[in-house]
Parts: C-alpha cells; structure tokens; sequence
C-alpha cells in the first residue's frame, strides 16, 4: 500500500486521542487486529509529514498491558509507511528525585515480563542487536524540545518493564532500583524490540506518575493516582510529543533502518 503516514504516536495509558479532524484505518495483519483503528492526520506542526497515532491500551483502555496486541500494533504502523515512532508512557519512579510530572528518556531498559510474544521471527534464526533499544535520534530530539519547553526532563535511564497488571511489591521495587533501574512500567517491552525487528525508530517518553512503592514509604502505588497525574500533564505530554515530531529528522541516519538484514513481511 502507498504510504499514508510517516510518523506515529503510540498512546500511553491516560493518552486516547492526539490529532483532531483524522481519519480513522482499520489495517488486517497476520497478527489480528490493532488495539483500536489508527487515526490519521496531518497537523500544523508538521507541514507535508502525516502522523498516525494509535492508542496502546484502545480508546476505552480495554487492553490490559499484558494483552496489549503488541505484534498488530507495530504491523500495522508499519503497514501504514510509518517508519519513525515516539512512544509515550506512564512509569513509576525508582528514585526519590524523580517524582510525579517528571520526563525521562530512557536509553536502556530491563524485561522482566514472561507471558507476551515477543518477535516476529517464529521461525528461523534471526538475532537483532538490541545493545541500545532506542532511536538516538528520536531521543535527541524529544530532548532538545522538552529543554525548549522548560520541562524538567532527565537523560537517559533504565526502565525496568513488569509484566503487570499489578504493581510492585516493595521489595521488588527495591530490587529494580538496587539493580540500577530508573523508573518502572509496564507496556515498554515487547513494543521496543518489535520496532526494532522492523527496522522502526523507536523512542520512549517516560512520564512519572508517582514513585513506586519501595521508594515512597508512605503508602502504595494506586491506578487513580496513575490516572490522575497523567491528566494532569496531558497537555504538557501532547505539546511535547507533536513538537518532538516536527524535529525528527527528515531522513534517517540511525542505525534503526539497517537493524536486521531483511525485515519481516
């Protein structure tokens, strides 16, 4: 199919909508459908880019981060001619400093997740370099613009990704932050390394909702909280993001394109 978008937004939890007056693409992949049709438009930050935005949870949050259709996602972004992806998401703290409202662009992330299908390559032996599971590129630029915007942001950083759908014990987020993590979430892995295997440039940003129970000794992480602080940013989050988009590269010198030998499909 002719490409109809370039760029793509994949919507965290407390993010359903991004563009106005889009059009909507149900997309068929090998992989069934995507966790809702992805919208389609252009945008007066982008002049001549379209942008897909397609919600992670569904618009009415109905996938759980475990049964999350991660392979049709990323199929059909691609699908739709996408080839570079900001990924934003709510995490939880892993250290004191880092609390509610604060950005982070991770650059290296831990799976502790164990029930989701994660590549694309059932068959054959195929071993994708993921040294480094996001787009330098991508991360410059969401970093150069959280800077333009004033908005505190930290560089780089481990995101510890769980299987979820609970939170952490104390103890485990202790473990996570004693073993070097920065922040926790649940929906980051297989999404990455799935960009990666179709040679998608792929950079997450982290949006700290609270501090994760091992850090915050007064009382547990809650899924109000994680709500409400998200709504509370979602505008911050949305000027970010559609400012970041207009400054990705127009043509990729990554390494992301060349990241396997042939890409899937």
């Amino acid at each position: 199919m002719a490409p109809t978008a370039e760029l793509a937004v994949i919507g965290g939890s407390g993010l359903y909508a991004l563009l106005e007056h889009a059009d909507d693409h149900t997309i068929d992949t090998p992989y069934g459908p995507t966790s809702d049709p992805v919208t389609v438009a252009e945008v007066a930050e982008l002049p001549g880019r379209r942008v897909a935005f397609l919600p992670r949870h569904g618009r009415s949050h109905q996938h759980p981060p475990h049964r999350i259709p991660y392979r049709a996602n990323l199929w059909a972004l691609r699908e739709l001619g996408v080839t570079q992806i900001l990924a934003p998401c709510a995490v939880g703290g892993l250290r004191p400093d880092l609390g509610a409202g604060s950005f982070i662009v991770p650059d290296q992330l831990i799976d502790r997740t164990h029930t989701r299908p994660q590549t694309f390559y059932d068959t054959g032996a195929v071993h994708v370099s993921f040294a480094d599971p996001y787009c330098p590129a991508g991360r410059t630029a969401v970093l150069a613009t959280a800077r333009a915007q004033q908005l505190p942001v930290t560089d780089g950083g481990t995101m510890v990704v769980v299987e979820g759908p609970r939170f952490s014990t104390r103890a485990e987020s202790r473990w996570y932050a004693a073993a070097g993590g920065t922040c926790v979430n649940m929906t980051g892995h297989p999404e990455a390394v799935l960009a990666r295997e179709l040679a998608l440039c792929y950079t997450t940003v982290a949006l700290v909702t609270d501090l994760d129970a091992g850090v915050d000794g007064a009382g547990g992480v809650t899924q109000e909280e994680v709500f409400r602080v998200f709504a509370e940013n979602t505008d911050r989050m949305r000027r970010l993001l559609l400012a970041s988009l207009a400054a990705l590269p127009a043509e990729r010198t990554c390494p992301c394109p060349d990241a396997v030998p042939a890409p899937p499909g």
